[in-house]
């Protein structure tokens, strides 16, 4: 008598178990590109009622990134003790929460406090989200299915664009000084279905059995993919240091530097510009703002799918040079031809929008990719925590240098975060096209 020899789980074929663990995620991932998008917009509307100033715009527009930074970097190590499944459920309903909080608030300052603990929220939920969902997928699907998670965040971002401006045209006949309320707390929404699909989602197997209880984890890859899957052999990955300073160890000390800056010279232009968009369209003398900034979104949105489409038929570290280099020369061009007619700055501000959001496609697969398992979340979080200072600073500066010295000089900022971005992956990027997050 003869019995098949089990399969590795993360060889599995497609089941359910995999899509719960997606959708939340992606759910998840739709509020958080939400969140960080309507605040641009919400601001727009909440200059005169809460009288801001530049500084205040860049300050409460930075919040969200700066919170990020520390969100993501007290939930790697937490996530990497604890686990990932109680983070996953537990911070939707802090976004949820906080997104409300904001229509009572009626000063400046608490506003920028709110947003900065919102994004520690989303910080947090990116380190818990995305090392549960690569450790739940099927290696041979992982890369195409965190790219989907980026697109998922991407439709969230531009959502945030077109119901932020819907809300707002109600809010200037209807809603009077509190139409920007209305805006910023729509964030909840997306918040509460992703807090309610959650519910139920089992522990990463993976990480059970880093922490000696394979029983559990056996129990979980039989419950929810039958018996004829296992565990895949760990013994040598075991014996790795799960040490949060092995991340600057020779070994792993390029992945390290080259996983923050690439993310982190990404968001500098992608946030800088797609937060304060209307401003940056108005500066640069753009007829009708919204319907341009619409055109925008829509093109930021081809150019994730497009990215997502490509994510596997190129090598990682080509996709990493041509999308910054490409992405400066079109700034750099738009900034020295100012007076170019505007059909093309249309066209180019169109090729700008779809090669930045081509760019961000490997910011949730290319991380997971450099880290082994034991430090994923940890190494994940330290990746997301460098980027917010990147986002958090673009997003800041922009409206202050563009107040001081005008558009143009906030460009060059961004073609400059582009350069630097390309030139640290061109040196150290390694390629990892075909590895997967073992």
């Amino acid at each position: 008598m003869s019995f098949a020899t089990p399969i590795s789980f993360e060889e599995a074929t497609p089941h359910v178990i995999h899509k719960k663990v997606a959708t939340g995620a992606f759910l998840g991932v739709i509020t958080d590109g939400y969140i960080l998008g309507i605040v641009g917009i919400a601001l727009s509307y909440a200059q005169g009622p809460l009288g801001l100033n530049s500084y205040w715009m860049g300050l409460i527009g930075a919040g969200a990134m700066l919170g990020i930074l520390f969100g993501s970097l007290l939930m790697g190590p937490i996530a990497d003790r604890i686990g990932r499944r109680k983070p996953f459920l537990i911070l939707m309903a802090l976004s949820v929460g906080l997104s409300l909080w904001q229509f009572f608030i009626t000063d400046p300052v608490w506003l920028a406090v709110v947003r900065f603990l919102l994004g520690m929220t989303v910080g947090a939920d990116y380190t818990s989200g995305i090392p549960l969902l690569s450790e739940w997928t099927p290696a041979k699907r992982r890369a195409r299915i965190l790219s989907w998670h980026l697109v998922m965040w991407t439709l969230g971002f531009v959502m945030s664009y077109i119901v932020g401006s819907f809300v707002g045209s109600l809010g200037a006949e209807s809603m009077g000084d509190d139409g920007w309320r209305w805006i910023i707390i729509s964030s909840a929404v997306p918040g509460l279905a992703a807090f309610l699909y959650r519910f139920g989602t089992p522990e990463s197997p993976s990480w059970l059995a880093r922490q000696g209880r394979e029983t559990e984890a056996l129990e979980l890859i039989h419950t929810w993919l039958g018996k004829g899957y296992c565990l895949p052999d760990l013994q040598e990955e075991q014996k790795a240091s799960g040490s949060w300073c092995r991340l600057f160890s020779p070994e792993l000390r390029y992945n390290t530097l080259v996983s923050g800056v690439f993310f982190a010279a990404q968001v500098v232009p992608f946030f800088a510009i797609g937060i304060f968009l209307t401003i940056v369209l108005e500066q640069l003398n753009v007829s009708n703002p919204h319907v341009s900034g619409i055109l925008y979104n829509v093109f930021t949105m081809a150019g994730v799918l497009i990215g997502t489409w490509i994510i596997d038929k190129i090598t990682r570290r080509f996709y990493l040079l041509s999308t910054f280099y490409g992405a400066a020369a079109i700034l750099t061009v738009m900034i020295l031809w100012q007076t170019m007619p505007g059909t093309l700055a249309m066209i180019l501000l169109a090729a700008l929008a779809l090669v930045l959001a081509m760019s961000i496609v490997l910011e949730f697969a290319y991380p997971p990719e450099l880290f082994p398992t034991e430090l994923r979340a940890s190494g994940v979080g330290l990746t997301v925590a460098v980027s917010r200072i990147g986002a958090g600073g673009g997003t800041f500066l922009l409206p202050v240098i563009s107040d001081a010295w005008g558009i143009y000089a906030s460009l060059w900022m961004c073609v400059g975060a582009l350069l630097v971005g390309g030139i640290v992956c061109h040196l150290w990027a390694p390629e990892t096209s075909g590895r997967g997050s073992k």
